[in-house]
């Protein structure tokens, strides 16, 4: 008897199947910029969101891709018919909290409401359920793993909510690079974002600024390490303000934000149409269904909410 196929794995006339998401938030919602723009003053901003998000779409269906649009509920009460055009494009929405406040900002209690609320905004706007998250500024880590806790018990499949790095606004280093089970005896699968092994150290290779600012030869070096070597899908993310190269300059902002925010914005929306047509891309819950089969449970890794 042949032994079963690896649906992930390439092979002769398959590839490794990746995981493309966005992280639907405007320009003005980055935490670069939040210590110079207050929640307060957002609805008095033009929103570029729509538009944005638009260009996306349009790539993608010029790639015959679908991807996961993790979306803040927020921009989604804002825009009600552009979370139409995305579920009708086929392509997943998920949950990216209602305005981006870190999980960490948040008690356990809080934690709950926040993701409650916004995924009752976006099962409103497409008729959907909702059954992916990711956290913003990927803050689920080592200070709050009782988060994996609070979405389990709302029924959650999957969150890619982790970035197992060290980084200077988020990371946890010691969590697994794949897949893994965060609750033992629960469903709930964390799929973190990817990263590649260079020089025996892992490094960021998952979209967002990375992406914009290095090398797409290095994008392409890192997925094909990651769906080869390792056998597994890459997970890539990017904004809809990163295709967006005549949004409004953040003159406040700490030089490093504004270096982190703008570099690369004129190259990124040709990068990306290189990267949907080179590599095979899939929703985020096709993703995480596939790796619920050999997700492990990471013992120790969650503690109890705190009351």
């Amino acid at each position: 008897m042949n032994a079963p196929v690896d649906p992930l794995r390439e092979g002769p006339g398959r590839r490794v199947v990746n995981g493309l998401s966005v992280d639907v938030e405007d320009w003005f919602q980055v935490g670069a910029f939040e210590k110079v723009i207050a929640r307060g003053e957002w609805d008095a901003i033009s929103t570029r969101v729509e538009d944005n998000v638009a260009r996306v779409i349009d790539l993608f269906a010029e790639a015959d891709v679908r991807a996961t649009f993790f979306t803040l509920g927020w921009v989604a009460k804002r825009h009600p018919a552009m979370m139409r055009r995305i579920a009708d494009a086929g392509h997943e929405v998920a949950s990216h909290g209602y305005d981006h406040a870190r999980v960490f900002t948040f008690t356990p209690r809080e934690f709950a409401e926040d993701i409650a609320k916004a995924r009752a905004i976006l099962e409103d706007c497409t008729g959907q359920a909702v059954s992916g998250y990711r956290a913003p500024s990927f803050s689920i880590d080592h200070r709050t793993p009782w988060a994996f806790d609070v979405l389990a018990s709302q029924g959650y499949a999957y969150s890619s909510s982790v970035a197992p790095i060290v980084h200077d606004h988020y990371g946890w280093r010691e969590a697994p690079r794949f897949a893994f089970r965060p609750i033992a005896g629960a469903p709930l699968v964390e799929i973190p974002v990817t990263t590649a092994i260079l020089g025996g150290r892992r490094v960021a290779a998952g979209g967002g600024g990375f992406f914009r600012v290095l090398p797409y030869g290095f994008s392409r070096w890192a997925i094909r390490q990651v769906n080869r070597a390792e056998g597994r899908p890459a997970v890539f993310y990017f904004h809809p303000w990163e295709v967006d190269p005549d949004q409004p300059r953040v003159g406040l902002a700490p030089l490093r934000s504004r270096v982190r925010h703008y570099t690369g914005l004129a190259k990124m929306a040709c990068k990306l149409s290189d990267l949907v047509h080179e590599f095979a891309w899939g929703r985020m819950d096709a993703i995480a269904r596939r790796e619920a089969l050999r997700a492990e449970v990471i013992p120790g890794l969650v503690r109890e909410p705190a009351e």
